[in-house]
């Protein structure tokens, strides 16, 4: 590879509130997303999304930029962590086709405790008409989902926990733990109301990956939000 010369951030003035940058040079951008925040959405609400204010911010609000980003992954709104954007559609492309590769670990507070301290949660997800992921037993109807896990910490009434990405499907920490009746914490869509609950109870914590140019091995971590940690210690 030939030498480039050393990356200079946009400055600090451009960075948009919710998105801090955690890493970025010449190929890709890492934010730590705020919840509340979507990563894209409709066109009446785009300018509220991650990727356009990312987009802004690499153009240095410049509108005549040619600097673009493009979404590797995404985050539900009202959760929160560790965002990969890349900034090329090659550089898009290799991230895609080693994403399965990377290590995606997740901070989750569930209602309830599990039965089984550590382990894993398998099954196919479908899709319905109204876009509610649900598990089916065959793999000809679904998409192989596979969420790791292992408790931290339990209350009475809250478990947190360590969950690791071993696929990426949509929702699929959401569904797979409503499915053992525990549901994500804050989780109307799939678990019901929980009123005493500020939020989605899902943060990305942690991204270990292979540059998609250098090939450098890099690690990204997120502080797992201390709202988390007070549910556990407060309820029981």
């Amino acid at each position: 590879m030939k030498n480039r010369k050393a990356f200079k951030s946009p400055p600090k003035r451009f960075q948009p509130g919710g998105l801090p940058v955690v890493h970025e040079d010449h190929d890709i951008l890492v934010v730590d997303k705020r919840a509340g925040i979507s990563v894209v959405s409709a066109a009446k609400e785009r300018e509220k999304t991650a990727h356009y204010l990312l987009g802004d911010y690499v153009r240095k609000g410049n509108p005549k930029s040619k600097n673009r980003i493009f979404v590797v992954h995404r985050l539900d709104r009202k959760s929160s962590g560790l965002l990969l954007f890349a900034k090329s559609e090659e550089v898009k492309r290799v991230l895609r086709d080693q994403w399965q590769d990377c290590v995606k670990k997740c901070s989750v507070v569930i209602r309830g405790r599990l039965a089984e301290k550590q382990g894993e949660v398998s099954t196919y997800l479908a899709e319905n008409s109204i876009h509610k992921m649900y598990s089916v037993n065959s793999p000809a109807k679904g998409l192989l989902a596979r969420t790791g896990y292992r408790v931290l910490r339990e209350s009475e009434k809250y478990s947190l926990l360590e969950v690791e990405l071993l696929t990426d499907r949509k929702n699929q920490v959401r569904v797979h733990f409503a499915e053992q009746g525990c549901p994500v914490a804050g989780d109307k869509k799939y678990g019901g109301k929980d009123g005493q609950i500020k939020r989605l109870c899902l943060h990305m914590a942690s991204i270990e990956m292979v540059h998609p140019v250098t090939r450098e091995a890099m690690t990204f971590e997120s502080k797992t939000p201390g709202y988390f940690y007070s549910l556990v210690s407060s309820h029981g």
